[in-house]
């Protein structure tokens, strides 16, 4: 039987609800070999998921999503997914504490915006909410919703958190050559996440890679748990034609996104252990 594992998952340090160590616990009683924690744009959560590698007998692979904007085409966010990098290198800790500057500032900029409109909303109350470090616009509809401030959580897009509405505050992003740069130096393979959310099509997904090749881009996401069979065919065609490696994951999130399992997606994702032998070697 085909070993499997999920290079794509989120606990709590990000925007998922499992902890670190109930991540690892899940992938274990789902019978997975391995998985990757890919927490966005921070390592919080990574000791802690290495030590319950060990103590529960299942392989954990360090990782990260990173958060980038691409210049071409209508400038979208892109993500690239770090695995198996060194968790203490100092170039990588730097472009960390950069994200993590960048973020506190949006992110009090956004609490006094919202005051200010007669939404009162301090930082403090939705660091709470947020559990971890990482804190999202979710996390202020969030405190909103809590404090009946708007009726519903989409009423807090609708009319405040999201771009042209008076509390939202645009995001400053590292280049994508800076994100695959930073796992690069770091020892670790970079792979371009879920490129069929990005409203492109596969003429300029492809376009795209080949752009991020010329950083050191190594693979691409070819399994994922929203493709369809179509969409996984065409991907997997790029990555053989582009000389890239396969990756996969289901981008679990636990309750926050409740239709995808760890390691099955929606049902029926399938990623080998292979994807990952392959991946390996672009490690150091």
């Amino acid at each position: 039987m085909c070993k499997t594992i999920d290079l794509h998952t989120h606990s709590y340090c990000s925007d998922g609800t499992f902890s670190p160590e109930g991540l690892v616990i899940l992938a274990k009683k789902q019978g997975l070999s391995a998985i990757a924690l890919t927490d966005h744009d921070t390592i919080d959560g990574l000791e802690l998921f290495l030590e319950a590698g060990e103590k529960h007998g299942i392989e954990t692979i360090c990782g990260i999503e990173f958060a980038a904007l691409y210049e071409g085409f209508h400038r979208p966010e892109i993500h690239i997914v770090g695995l198996g990098f060194d968790r203490h290198d100092p170039m990588l800790l730097e472009k960390l504490e950069e994200i993590r500057q960048s973020r506190d500032d949006r992110n009090e900029r956004m609490a006094k915006q919202l005051t200010a409109i007669g939404l009162p909303v301090s930082l403090e109350e939705v660091a709470h909410n947020a559990g971890g470090e990482i804190i999202t616009r979710a996390h202020f509809a969030n405190v909103l919703l809590e404090k009946k401030l708007i009726k519903d959580r989409k009423e807090a897009f609708s009319k405040y958190l999201s771009p042209g509405c008076p509390g939202y505050v645009e995001r400053q992003f590292l280049t994508p050559k800076g994100c695959i740069e930073a796992i690069k130096n770091a020892g670790g393979a970079a792979v371009l996440a879920h490129p069929t959310l990005y409203d492109l099509d596969m003429t300029q997904v492809e376009t795209l890679c080949k752009e991020l090749i010329s950083f050191g881009l190594d693979g691409i996401e070819c399994r994922y748990s929203t493709y369809t069979p179509a969409q996984t065919k065409a991907v997997e065609k790029i990555a053989s034609t582009l000389g890239l490696f396969p990756s996969g994951g289901s981008d679990f999130h636990g309750e926050n996104k409740p239709d995808i399992r760890l390691g099955k997606g929606m049902g029926n994702l399938q990623i080998p252990y292979t994807y990952w032998e392959d991946l390996r070697t672009r490690c150091r």
